[in-house]
């Protein structure tokens, strides 16, 4: 059998790290490893447990979410970090994920959805709720920018196909779907995304789709 997969939860709370501590026990292929009650206490303890995913609230006392995310990413980048939020909280989210953070979850997850982000995440990819991203970047990304936003990435080197690989990523589809609308393999789409990963700069969907919207390649589609 394979090595399970190890992973830290940081929140504030106690009774949600108890919590989600509880969801992931009777898992086999999950083993907790250490529990921060503070954005600086997860740096500690990642370095120290040195865990596959770290499960981070973005709202914390001491060192925040954010700054933690960025700080893993810069010192254990094999290191992969899913954010806790709420819905309220929606640029904070925005910002995890400019951090590095894989993607984000609602802190009132079921088991079986956090066991099966946590294997999604583990294998490289990203978590995303293509409707909600959308909202949160229609919200943020869009919007006026509060301090000096990030540099827009360079773009302008991208091939016909991976600029609308680029945009169909920005509409949630995965592999399959997107191989099934261009009418390749899902090995091609692959290849096309990592491509594009490289020439855009960014390491995950996540990212790629907060940078779609950042360039106005796509535009968000608002509510009714």
């Amino acid at each position: 059998m394979s090595a399970p997969v190890t992973v830290l939860i940081a929140d504030d709370q106690a009774l949600v790290r108890h919590g989600l501590a509880l969801m992931l026990a009777p898992e086999p292929g999950f083993r907790v490893v250490a529990e921060a009650a503070d954005g600086a206490e997860a740096v500690r303890l990642a370095h120290e447990h040195r865990p596959d995913v770290v499960v981070m609230d973005i709202r914390m006392p001491v060192l925040d979410g954010i700054a933690a995310t960025e700080r893993l990413t810069a010192e254990l980048p094999g290191c992969r970090v899913l954010a806790l939020s709420t819905f309220d909280m929606d640029e904070h989210v925005v910002a995890a994920l400019r951090a590095g953070a894989c993607g984000f979850l609602p802190k009132d997850i079921s088991p079986e959805d956090l066991v099966a982000a946590l294997h999604v995440v583990h294998g490289g990819e990203a978590i995303l709720a293509p409707r909600l991203l959308t909202r949160l970047i229609s919200a943020h990304v869009t919007a006026p920018a509060r301090r000096t936003p990030p540099p827009a990435p360079a773009a302008d080197g991208l091939t016909p196909r991976e600029r609308e690989v680029w945009r169909l990523i920005a509409d949630g589809l995965d592999n399959t779907e997107m191989a099934g609308r261009l009418g390749v393999s899902p090995s091609t789409v692959k290849n096309h995304i990592t491509a594009l990963f490289a020439k855009l700069r960014v390491r995950d969907r996540a990212q790629a789709v907060i940078a779609a919207y950042e360039t106005g390649l796509v535009t968000a589609r608002r509510e009714q």
